[in-house]
């Protein structure tokens, strides 16, 4: 493969969709622990692997509705970041005790909506940058 005349804006699609592979494999893991015990749990790790696919053809494949089917996936992948985080920081304050560090430790983790929140963020840089 020659990466030589390819623009940022690629580089960084084909580096948000590789991301995506692999929050598929951690957002399963994590959500699949919990046994899905809230339908919302289903989102990310249903979203990850299409925003992957999708990623990776408009990586290789630069057509306008694929453009416009990737920018509407990260405007999704960012609301679903911030439901997520909405979600996981109640479930650490639903834990005995709150909001104490311990229980940031071993409940839900907060940043990995965010991550997804962010990665959302840097797909959508890639595809206006201009």
């Amino acid at each position: 493969m020659n990466w030589a005349g390819w623009p940022l804006d690629r580089i960084l699609i084909l580096f948000v969709s590789l991301a995506f592979m692999m929050m598929t494999v951690q957002v399963t893991f994590f959500h699949y622990r919990q046994n899905f015990h809230h339908k919302a749990m289903w989102i990310p790790v249903l979203a990850a692997p299409l925003f992957f696919v999708v990623g990776m053809v408009f990586t290789f494949y630069r057509t306008s509705w694929l453009s416009t089917l990737f920018l509407i996936l990260m405007w999704f992948g960012i609301l679903d970041g911030l439901i997520g985080f909405y979600y996981h920081f109640r479930g650490v304050g639903i834990r005995v005790g709150g909001w104490e560090l311990r229980n940031f430790l071993i409940g839900p983790p907060i940043v990995l909506p965010l991550m997804f929140t962010a990665l959302s963020g840097l797909g959508l840089v890639a595809v206006y940058w201009r």
